[in-house]
């Protein structure tokens, strides 16, 4: 079914038809069976191979009684075989529940207890330590793959389960930090709807090499299996690649679109300018997670001339709130882009009125790439997720904050806990990071927000001294932005998928001073 959406919106008239996770790789199947879909260390598949190893692993749910409705809990490596349980699952019914292989036993006792998963699939290491937590059945990786295998060398026929768009495909769990894991409820509807509205902006192409660094337990690495179907692109999986080796793995495999977030740009930057080599191929960078500052989107430029940077912003409870065009990259360069096609954004004052352009307010997304909440929190949920008073359709209040201008290009100011006052200023951490990235010799930056007992702090990446560093911000910020101190780190903390890692950098205070 085609349906005409957003005409109030940035791009009117994108038309998407309602499809089913499964039917996006069944479509490339059908215009590029030969085209290698994915590769890891090990290999690669064609999409032809990739949907004959999906409907082996949907024969295996199936034959241990899992079926519609029922989750099936996977924590494995980024390998190719997860994409084909991503399908597998996918053809019938079953909702696929990825789990970021660093999630330690404190968060996956709780997860087990919110999933309540009919079947669980971990690395052989680790399997032991699910049965521990859970009476369902466990399943070795090593296992799985072997069995899948030699079921997908039968060459089994479809599986055909009538799932509806409406049925969930997916619950992405977030990393967690002091508190236990949510699981965002992510439909059919939603996932392809999302995903066809990013790619009608980023445009993957059947010449593209993916180059994904990020598990696909968070959802900025699972699109990415899903974008590089509608592109007909080659997508790689090189999250298991070492550091070092990254710049020549890209080479190697040719990577033409690159996925990226504020630390692994960085690694990127500092590892190219080193190198006499030629730079890979890489035509487009893409960034969300957080907010990609100008030296380092300065340094990717200089070291893969034409690369667009593609500036984002969303979250996994609607996936993409909005998009900079590549042909745009270098317009408006405190921008995050336009709303997604099909989609709107409303900025909101503190009682909930429409703001004006210019004016800084919270984010609320609009459109049919919301979900529709988070798995048995009904309370959080409708706290999130509710109808947008003059249209009806389902928005998300972010919780984070900007401005649109005149023209509808969205301006990101910060999250909820980046945003404070201080000395009567009101101000956000990402603004004093941004300075301090500014600061040559500085590679990363943290800011802290004050609390009750401290005032704002500043964690760097450098050879420099705190006072050297805190001089030149004192140059480039007003005086109350100025922190009034800074810790030099070898190297900042950063969570799962490399945003800095709050919690980590306040333990670091009850160090030394330097």
């Amino acid at each position: 079914m085609k349906t005409q959406v957003g005409a109030a919106g940035p791009r009117a008239g994108f038309e998407h038809t309602v499809r089913l996770v499964h039917d996006l790789l069944d479509d490339a199947v059908a215009h590029a069976p030969e085209a290698t879909a994915v590769r890891d260390a090990d290999g690669a598949w064609t999409y032809r191979e990739l949907a004959r190893m999906s409907h082996a692993f949907a024969h295996w749910l199936r034959a241990r009684g899992v079926g519609r409705g029922d989750r099936v809990l996977v924590q494995l490596p980024s390998v190719r075989e997860l994409v084909a349980m991503f399908y597998g699952a996918s053809r019938c019914g079953v909702i696929f529940v990825p789990l970021n292989p660093a999630m330690k036993r404190f968060h996956l006792a709780s997860v087990l207890a919110n999933a309540e998963p009919a079947l669980v699939v971990a690395e052989s290491s680790r399997a032991a330590g699910f049965r521990d937590l859970t009476p369902v059945p466990v399943w070795p990786g090593q296992a799985v793959r072997a069995e899948v295998a030699e079921l997908a060398a039968g060459d089994p026929p479809p599986v055909r389960v009538p799932v509806r768009p409406d049925e969930v495909a997916v619950l992405v769990y977030t990393s967690g930090s002091t508190s236990a894991p949510k699981a965002v409820i992510c439909p059919h509807a939603q996932m392809t709807f999302a995903s066809s509205a990013i790619q009608a902006v980023l445009g993957y192409r059947p010449d593209d090499v993916v180059f994904c660094r990020f598990p696909l337990s968070w959802d900025y690495g699972l699109y990415k299996v899903l974008l590089a179907g509608l592109g007909r692109a080659e997508l790689v999986l090189a999250g298991e690649e070492s550091d070092l080796l990254l710049l020549r793995r890209m080479r190697e495999c040719g990577a033409t679109v690159v996925p990226i977030v504020p630390s692994l740009a960085t690694m990127i930057a500092t590892l190219a300018a080193r190198e006499t080599e030629p730079a890979p191929p890489v035509r487009m960078f893409t960034n969300t997670g957080a907010a990609l500052p100008a030296p380092t989107i300065d340094a990717l430029r200089r070291a893969f001339p034409g690369a667009r940077v593609v500036r984002q912003f969303g979250q996994t409870e609607c996936k993409r709130v909005s998009v900079m065009p590549p042909e745009e990259d270098r317009t408006r360069p405190g921008s995050v882009g336009r709303p997604l096609p099909g989609t709107r954004v409303r900025i909101l004052g503190p009682d909930g009125e429409s703001l004006p352009a210019g004016e800084v307010g919270e984010i609320v997304a609009i459109g049919p790439h919301v979900m529709p909440g988070y798995w048995r929190s009904p309370d959080l949920s409708a706290h999130t997720f509710r109808r947008d008073p003059l249209s009806g359709e389902p928005c998300l209040h972010t919780g984070d904050y900007g401005s649109v201008d005149a023209d509808g290009y969205l301006y990101f100011e910060g999250r909820r806990d980046d945003m404070f006052k201080r000395k009567g200023i009101r101000m956000s951490t990402l603004e004093i990071e941004a300075a301090a990235m500014d600061v040559p010799g500085v590679r990363m930056a943290a800011a802290l927000p004050p609390t009750g007992d401290r005032d704002l702090v500043l964690f760097v990446e450098s050879e420099l001294e705190p006072q050297v560093v805190l001089k030149e911000l004192a140059q480039r910020l007003e005086p109350a932005k100025v922190p009034s101190r800074c810790r030099v780190v070898a190297e900042l903390p950063l969570t799962q998928h490399g945003k800095n890692a709050h919690e980590a950098l306040a333990a670091l205070l009850d160090g030394s001073t330097r």
